[in-house]
This record gives structure tokens, sequence and C-alpha cells, in this order.
């Protein structure tokens, strides 16, 4: 679950420049006691610097917190603190710790050490990380937790979609009718490590149910409303042509269900939502998702099909905060989430579910964005899309070799490509500042080296 995450992978957002430097891991060669008191200082800790395949982070040396990456440092208020930073790895880093105003000086060489102090007053939690540029965002920060200190962690249900939740491709057939039934949830869910946030879901996950019809299908649709959510809800489905795509028919009480019913008349890739007021309100808490119409005999074959879908939380609490996080009105109407995540959560495919495949794999991906306010600028990090369905449109002949693709709130895109050199690539919306308030995907490749197509070192 997205609350289980380790603290050193707690924000999941590692953006390419900080990627492309985890070329060294440390060495261990250091056995100071990370908690020692005496001198000048109350209690002292030492943080060795460390880079690996998983990111960048701050090794705790000696005490309780030997080899823990990015632990909390416990202290008391009124103690003064010392810690010294060693570099474990030979690239250039720092440590920060904001609330107390203390920077360290840089240390670049293996070995080299510095070592700042400060006082602490007051109960609570405190940032530390590394100020280089992508440094933090790589992994590179923790907490000083002073007493107490602050929110106590909340845990809630797993919201997340599986990006592998989707029913196979319909293919070959005559059309037929369809029966979908959906059913409105409210759940307390898990929104990032120790903080939850109030879900509006379809059937308890985000996204919705992944729905897949074939062109000229007809399509019944039954929404029902959970007994125990507080709100009424309903359903618009972008591939529908009528009033409301059904939200117009299908406002549900709470214990109430309602059904529809439609000809798919158009093949693509639509989001469909909840459009009861205030509609933002309802998609931002997870009530959006995709229904694919697919042409007559089908989209070409691939190995693996994904399923992501993009949208911004607004809380109460600032991004990171700890507990159960509110619904925030106001930042809303002003555009300002706390969250931009994939699937519902920080971590959702990252830690939890990343993408997996094989080397010469072919990938297709169904990437639809709820919003409801910010469009997404599409990418995957170290791969060009061999063929993009631009808006999602079936019906079009796709465009080539892409980088990056548009997709508007209310919107979609189809992505295939095929995977030639194994590794992590990572899914991102090309907004990279994003990536700092929890949107990343991994697409994880295994398989044999292709020096053909990339290596590292000089040309042969």
């Amino acid at each position: 679950m997205a609350g289980q995450l380790t603290l050193d992978r707690r924000f999941i957002v590692i953006p390419v420049v900080a990627v492309l430097t985890l070329l060294l891991i440390g060495a261990w060669a250091c056995n100071d006691d990370s908690r020692a008191t005496g001198g000048d200082a109350d209690v002292s800790f030492t943080l060795r610097t460390s880079s690996g395949h998983e990111g960048l982070a701050f090794v705790g040396v000696g005490g309780d917190i030997d080899g823990v990456h990015n632990p909390d440092l416990q202290v008391a208020a009124g103690d003064s603190v010392e810690v010294t930073l060693v570099n474990g790895d030979g690239a250039e880093h720092n440590i920060s710790f904001p609330d107390f105003e203390v920077t360290s000086p840089n240390v670049a060489q293996r070995e080299a050490r510095t070592t700042v102090s400060f006082e602490v007053t007051e109960d609570g939690d405190f940032e530390y990380f590394c100020t280089l540029a992508g440094h933090r965002q790589a992994g590179m920060e923790g907490k000083v937790v002073v007493g107490g200190g602050a929110a106590e962690p909340a845990t809630g249900a797993d919201i997340v979609r599986e990006p592998t939740d989707l029913p196979p491709p319909i293919g070959e057939r005559a059309p037929e009718t369809v029966r979908v039934s959906l059913e409105a949830v409210e759940v307390e869910g898990q929104l990032a490590e120790d903080t939850t946030y109030t879900y509006w879901t379809f059937d308890s996950k985000v996204p919705g149910p992944f729905l897949r019809v074939r062109q000229g299908d007809t399509v019944e649709v039954t929404l029902k409303n959970s007994a125990d959510n507080l709100n009424t809800h309903s359903i618009d489905l972008h591939a529908v042509t009528g009033p409301g795509g059904g939200a117009a028919v299908t406002s549900v009480a709470p214990g109430e269900e309602k059904t529809f019913t439609f000809k798919a008349l158009k093949t693509g890739a639509y989001v469909y939502h909840c459009a009861t007021p205030s509609v933002a309100n309802h998609i931002s808490s997870g009530m959006f998702g995709l229904i694919v119409v697919e042409p007559e005999g089908g989209l070409p074959p691939v190995d693996h099909e994904f399923y992501v879908g993009q949208g911004e939380i607004y809380t109460a609490g600032a991004f990171g905060d700890v507990g159960h996080q509110e619904f925030d009105h106001e930042k809303m109407l002003d555009e300002q989430p706390e969250y931009f995540v994939v699937n519902g959560a920080v971590g959702s495919l990252t830690e939890q579910h990343p993408l997996e495949v094989e080397v010469g794999d072919s990938v297709r991906i169904y990437y639809g964005v709820g919003g409801p306010n910010f469009t997404s600028s599409f990418h995957v990090i170290g791969e060009i899309f061999d063929r993009v369905y631009n808006q999602a449109s079936l019906a079009s002949e796709p465009l080539l070799d892409v980088q990056t693709t548009t997709v508007a709130p209310g919107g979609a895109t189809v992505v295939e490509f095929t995977v030639e050199v194994p590794g992590t690539y990572i899914l991102v919306d090309h907004a990279l500042a994003r990536l700092e308030r929890g949107l990343a995907g991994y697409l994880i490749a295994e398989g044999a080296d292709n020096p053909d197509v990339f290596h590292e070192g000089a040309a042969e």
C-alpha cells in the first residue's frame, strides 16, 4: 500500500537529471556512533551519502539508525544537535535543515565530511534534505522528529487501480449488447505514507474500472450508489451521445441505482466521470475512468496493455502532511492542488505496482486525465512513442515517433512502443515540478543488454 512506503522512497519522484547521476554505489567506511553525547552538543548523528539503482539516500551510521536510509533523527525539545555528513559515493551533496536555518557546505570528494549544529525548541516533525538540483526528488530527504512529533500517522484502504487491471481486447466479433454495472463508493484511502484522504470512487479504486466495448455495441449502464455514502453521484461517459453523457438520468442518492442504455457510435478511448455538482470536487476525489470503444476487428495485438489515470488532489494540509486530509474547495477553485498523482496515490506505480515488461516486448498504454483542471504532457523518460493515437482517436492514423503527447483534462491518449533496452523508465507529466507532488510511475524492463542501441562509455 501507499501507506507502507519506506522513508527514502516516500515521494517517489525521481527526475531524469537525478537518474542519470546514479553511477556509484557508496562503500561503508565509517564506524562513528551516530547518536553520541558529549562535547558541545546534547546529541549527534552521522549520515553517509549513498547512490544506487533505487535512488539517492542519506544512510545512518552507528546506533539505532545504522544502515537505515533517510532515518528519523529522534531528539527532544531543548536539545542541541550536531549532524556530520560523510560523502560515501563521490558525488557532490549537502544537507539542509531549513526549519533550523542551517545548510552544510557541499562535500564533493569521497570520504569528505562536514558538520552542522542547531538547537531545537519545540515538538514536531522537521525536514532535512539535499538542496542540490534533483537530489531531494531522487530520495535524499528525511525527518528530525522532536518529542512526540507532529500529527498521528493515518492508514486507510488501498484505492490504487493496478495498471494491469483491464479486460482483454475484444478483437473480432459482431456487435452485441454489453451490460455494465458500477458502484459509487466513498472510502477513506491511503494517499501517501501516513496520509489518508476520503476518496469518492467507482468500484472502490482510482481510476474507475476500465470499460471495453466495440463500435456498434448496445451498452446498458447501471450506476449504484452505496447505502453507506453521504453524497449523490452520477456518471457522464464521453463515449455517449445523449444528454449529459448519461448524467441526466443517473443522479442517484445513497442506496439507489439507475440504468440507461446507449449505442457506441464512435471508436476511441473516452473519459468517464461523475457529473454531480461540484463536478470538479467529485472528479478530483477519484471519480473518473476510461471506456474504450474498439473499432471493428480491434487494435493490432501487443504484448502488454496498461491502464493509467492522472488526477489532482486538493487537501487542506500541505503536500506530505501526515494524518487524515480533508478536501479543500478553495484550493480547487484556485487550481492549487497539493498532489498530482497517477492511479490515485503517491507511489501507486512506483513502489506498489510498477509496469513490468521484458526487453523486446511491445507496450500499449491507455492514459486518461481526469483532472479536473490541469493538462498533462505525458512522457516516458528514455523512450520514444512509436505510435500515438492523438487525443485517443482510434479512427485516425497514429502519429509516429513522438517524444511527449498532450492530454487535456477530460481527455485521453493511447501510445505504443517496443522496449529495446533493459532498465527503469519513468512515466511523467513533463510539467516536471509535478514530480515533486507525487506524479511518477515506473516501467521496469528486464532482459539482456542491447549495446547497439545504448551503452555506457565511448562509441566502439
